[in-house]
């Protein structure tokens, strides 16, 4: 269905943008269900919508042949997905898909295209996300090299509790493995210690945040050097 009026939940990017302009890019935006494990894009593939999320999260997927995937970003409604577009890059960069379930904005890649150039504001929205999506996407490739196992599940819970706005979620051992290439035996390990520590509590792919101010402080610098980067620039 067409956005005749503004969702009560919102998209940062999108409550950016003056009211007049906002108007008109709801006006070109469908409201759509974001179903766990569907999978938006895959790399080097043609980019047919992008999504503003507004509850719910999608995850960005390194992939190689022969190596399991690994999660390099996520996308909550702090920002959108299909961003390159705006580079005039038509492919997507990596594999997108629903790590937890909600809603999004979704528009065709052409409307998107096409609207913002009509849009001067969102066009220098887009550059400052572009750059925070850069600078998340460069620390998660080091934290992966040179971090712990454990600092950095902190991270990554942090990041989807941010994202899922609810202090219970469900994420599976397959895609803790992914968040952080490793196996999963590894996922158990520092899964249990931050559950020792009564931080977490972790059962069967269900996880709830019992201190959020513990996993904080138990996560690596790259959370905090994130957080810093989205408020520095985008404000």
């Amino acid at each position: 269905m067409r956005i005749a009026k503004e969702p009560r939940v919102t998209n940062r990017l999108i409550a950016g943008v003056p009211s007049r302009d906002r108007a008109r890019l709801l006006a070109n935006c469908e409201q759509v269900d974001l179903v766990f494990g569907d999978r938006l894009s895959e790399a080097d593939k043609p980019i047919k919508h992008v999504y503003f999320p507004l509850a719910g999260f999608i995850s960005l997927v390194a992939t190689l042949d022969g190596h399991q995937p690994l999660e390099m970003g996520l996308v909550g409604n702090e920002g959108m997905l299909g961003v390159t577009l705006k580079l005039g890059i038509k492919t997507a960069p990596m594999r997108a898909v629903v790590q937890g379930t909600g809603t999004a904005l979704r528009m065709t890649g052409s409307n998107f295209t096409q609207l913002l150039g009509r849009t001067p504001a969102m066009f220098h929205i887009l550059d400052r996300y572009l750059y925070v999506l850069m600078a998340q996407l460069t620390r998660s490739s080091a934290c992966t090299r040179f971090h712990e196992i454990e600092p950095r599940l902190a991270r990554w819970l942090l990041m989807t509790h941010d994202r899922a706005h609810a202090d219970h979620f469900h994420l599976t051992h397959e895609l803790l493995a992914d968040m952080l290439g490793v196996r999963r035996s590894g996922v158990s390990i520092a899964a249990g210690a931050l559950q020792l520590r009564k931080l977490i509590r972790y059962s069967r792919g269900e996880i709830t945040i019992l201190n959020r101010r513990g996993l904080e402080a138990a996560s690596c610098e790259c959370y905090g050097a994130t957080q810093e980067d989205y408020a520095n620039v985008l404000g």
